[in-house]
């Protein structure tokens, strides 16, 4: 091997090992950051990870962090990717219809015609998280019934026929449903009787 062969080949190997050091760094730091709760540095780190579209760990802590930054349309976005990488992961799903449920309450009139499906798909993530968890949890089943609420109160303000007015009942109905069922296991639960009570009103003011 002549000698610039050889000057090429270990520029090469050095320039590669720094970097894969760097890739590794920035995950590293990211982690920590993470575990500090530190999630706007968690993001800035864990966003120059290479390779980080398509690892499941870097993605559910970007999904997490993002969520706690307030951007709940990254988050949908890296907890999309998460489930593509691991669909049996019931968390990824409950995260991201909180994420979904916190966009269609979000108080942008630019999302006025998207809303009604940001409230639908954070019903059937919800659901799905019960469905892969196996287990019908009283947490799942509480952020469920709240987005059943909140749909329930947006269809309300357009209903106009009988039969709206019959499908905007039967989504406040499926809150109640979800909130009895978290009475069964922990019937001491005053704020799900007053989530109860209030849907029960909402119910009331339709008739």
């Amino acid at each position: 091997m002549s000698y610039f062969k050889k000057a090429l080949f270990l520029l090469l190997f050095v320039s590669t090992s720094v970097t894969s050091f760097g890739q590794g760094n920035f995950e590293k730091m990211g982690r920590q950051a993470f575990m500090k709760s530190d999630y706007k540095n968690a993001v800035i780190q864990l966003e120059k990870v290479e390779g980080g579209q398509t690892s499941a760990s870097v993605q559910k802590m970007l999904g997490y962090s993002y969520f706690q930054c307030g951007d709940y349309e990254q988050s949908i976005a890296s907890y999309s990717k998460l489930i593509s990488l691991k669909p049996a992961d019931y968390s990824a799903y409950y995260y991201r219809g909180k994420a979904r449920l916190n966009v269609a309450n979000a108080p942008k009139e630019s999302l006025n015609q998207m809303r009604e499906s940001f409230y639908t798909s954070a019903i059937k993530d919800f659901t799905k998280a019960i469905e892969i968890s196996g287990e019908e949890d009283a947490q799942i089943l509480q952020n469920r019934g709240i987005a059943y609420k909140d749909y329930g109160i947006f269809k309300s303000y357009k209903v106009k026929k009988a039969a709206e007015k019959t499908a905007c009942i039967s989504v406040f109905n499926s809150s109640i449903a979800d909130f009895q069922k978290i009475l069964t296991m922990q019937p001491l639960r005053k704020d799900i009787v007053g989530l109860i009570d209030y849907v029960k009103a909402q119910i009331v003011s339709l008739k």
